[in-house]
């Protein structure tokens, strides 16, 4: 057993990073307890190891004391002396009492111990590959479903899709492949455990990232994102060199790079404005596709209102209030519309303090793939 033993510990060294001097000190804790289950032993015990002879040796350890209570796991100062006159109290006598038929018994926890160290190993290291994955993009294949999630094999695990991280409406079938965004991993006792999700805002960065190359190299960066899944998104972006469109950068060639993420996301809208560091423009572009006639700032509620054509309210607000949430998510700001009508009834537009000059290209300012969107 010694070759086959020793042959199995430089494998796991070489292949699995584990220490040698780690799997002895397993296996000889694990022979200490097959000993004592299988002989029906108390008393204290070590194991010796040799993977020179091949030999496993079992010493029961005994106290050296002045009056034995248990004479499994104390021995009188008197027969210690009897087998070395250099015995003191507080001492341990170490006899061996290996068993006859003991070397069977430690063949097989030996190879127990392997196998689990294994196991652990590559868990381990599938936990260190995925764990420094985290807030990243993968692309893995639908493998399975159940009450609570989706299952996705994305390479050595299986990452779970829960329902709160689904896209509502979305069909996953197996076989399927998809993108996912890997939100966290980890430990658990029957291995690494990945949550992956199809909502997070993070999977429309990395997609982003992956589709335009002046976000990926620094050239254009992405502020804010603001994202109801698999309806409608808002993202803004700046330019940090003055020549570079940031939003056209964005949008590509007739709409192909944006057009792709569409894709990639089953048809989701996504509205591309361009940030700014004044509230009054930012808040206006973040409005697009809606015309802007005035943005009024409440610097210490942190509020605005704006103040848009009347033909263009609806379409400012969105369905269901999206156009306008969205806005305040992607901005930070919160945002009241008023139409041109009611602003001019209560006498708050024309304001003589805005400095805010409506641009004619207003509804050009986003990328739209979807036409109107009025309530």
């Amino acid at each position: 057993m010694s070759s086959e033993l020793l042959d199995a510990l430089t494998a796991l060294e070489e292949q699995k990073g584990i220490s040698r001097d780690v799997i002895i000190e397993a296996i000889e804790a694990a022979l200490v307890t097959a000993y004592k289950r299988n002989f029906n032993q108390a008393q204290n015990v070590r194991v010796d190891l040799n993977l020179d002879t091949g030999s496993m040796v079992v010493y029961s350890r005994k106290d050296v004391v002045e009056e034995v209570e248990d004479d499994r796991l104390e021995i009188a100062l008197e027969d210690a002396k009897y087998i070395n006159a250099a015995y003191e109290i507080g001492d341990i006598v170490e006899e061996e009492v290996t068993p006859r038929n003991f070397g069977r018994i430690a063949a097989q926890t030996a190879k127990q111990v392997v196998t689990q160290r294994v196991r652990e190993a590559e868990r381990g290291l599938i936990y260190e590959e995925y764990v420094d994955r985290e807030d990243d993009i993968v692309t893995g294949v639908i493998e399975r479903q159940d009450a609570r999630n989706i299952y996705v094999s994305i390479g050595k695990v299986e990452a779970a899709l829960p329902v709160n991280e689904q896209i509502q409406g979305e069909v996953y079938k197996p076989t399927s492949r998809i993108r996912v965004y890997i939100t966290k991993v980890e430990r658990t006792t029957r291995g690494p455990q990945v949550i992956v999700s199809r909502t997070h805002p993070g999977l429309l960065r990395r997609l982003f990232e992956m589709e335009v190359p002046e976000i990926y190299d620094g050239t254009v960066e992405i502020k804010s994102i603001a994202r109801e899944a698999g309806d409608r998104s808002k993202i803004s972006v700046y330019a940090h060199n003055e020549e570079v469109d940031p939003v056209g950068s964005c949008v590509g060639a007739k709409g192909a790079r944006v057009q792709t993420i569409v894709n990639e996301l089953n048809g989701e809208k996504i509205d591309i404005v361009e940030w700014s560091e004044d509230p009054v423009v930012f808040v206006a572009n973040a409005l697009s596709p809606s015309k802007v006639l005035d943005v009024q700032v409440n610097e210490e509620e942190k509020s605005t209102t704006v103040v848009v054509p009347d033909y263009q309210l609806s379409l400012a607000i969105g369905k269901r209030g999206q156009n306008a949430r969205l806005a305040a998510k992607l901005t930070g700001w919160k945002i009241d519309i008023k139409s041109e009508t009611d602003a001019r009834e209560l006498g708050i537009y024309p304001s003589e303090t805005s400095t805010f000059v409506p641009r004619e290209d207003d509804e050009d300012v986003q990328f739209d793939l979807y036409g109107d969107d009025e309530e």
